[in-house]
């Protein structure tokens, strides 16, 4: 994960400073680091009970969420920005909901696996490359890659888009709790 956080921060934060001088994020160094510094000095601070320890991991847990709201609200920007890329993506509204980051696991994965999935296609139609299939988003969990931004209501409702095993599955409309 480490690893892919930071490449995505890096790669949005040069592509940014490349077409616009100006940056949403904090990069690749940014992002992690901070992240990193505070949870190897306050781990042991708590261990030791010193004070501020706990408050470091909490400043990190704090960093690290705000930065994946961040990143879901860049990478609608990006899905929405061009016409003709919006138009290839087959979106008319933005894929994601930003505030699913803060949600917990594994609902925080739904939206987390989405925002891979649409931020490499907006890669591969910015660099001209040819549609392929995706067997993991399309077929095996075709929530990833729904083209409709949809509510945790929605989702909860509608068990054909969650796994390959439940496509043929009725939606749940009679649960009053999961209506609109």
């Amino acid at each position: 994960y480490g690893y892919y956080k930071f490449s995505v921060e890096e790669e949005l934060y040069q592509y940014e400073m490349q077409e616009t001088g100006k940056v949403s994020g904090a990069g690749g160094y940014g992002t992690l680091f901070p992240f990193v510094y505070a949870i190897l000095i306050g781990f042991p601070l708590t261990l030791l009970h010193i004070p501020g320890g706990e408050l470091l991991i909490e400043a990190a847990g704090a960093w690290i969420l705000l930065g994946q709201v961040n990143l879901y609200k860049r990478v609608n920007e990006l899905c929405m920005e061009e016409e003709d890329i919006k138009a290839e993506l087959g979106l008319t509204d933005p894929p994601l909901y930003e505030w699913w980051a803060l949600l917990p696991p594994p609902l925080d994965v739904v939206v987390g696996l989405r925002q891979v999935h649409f931020l490499s296609e907006f890669w591969r139609v910015k660099r001209g490359y040819p549609s392929e299939k995706d067997v993991v988003a399309d077929e095996l969990f075709p929530f990833i890659s729904m083209k409709d931004r949809f509510t945790l209501k929605q989702f909860f409702r509608r068990p054909k888009y969650w796994f390959w095993f439940t496509k043929e599955w009725d939606d749940f409309n009679d649960i009053s709790f999961l209506q609109d």
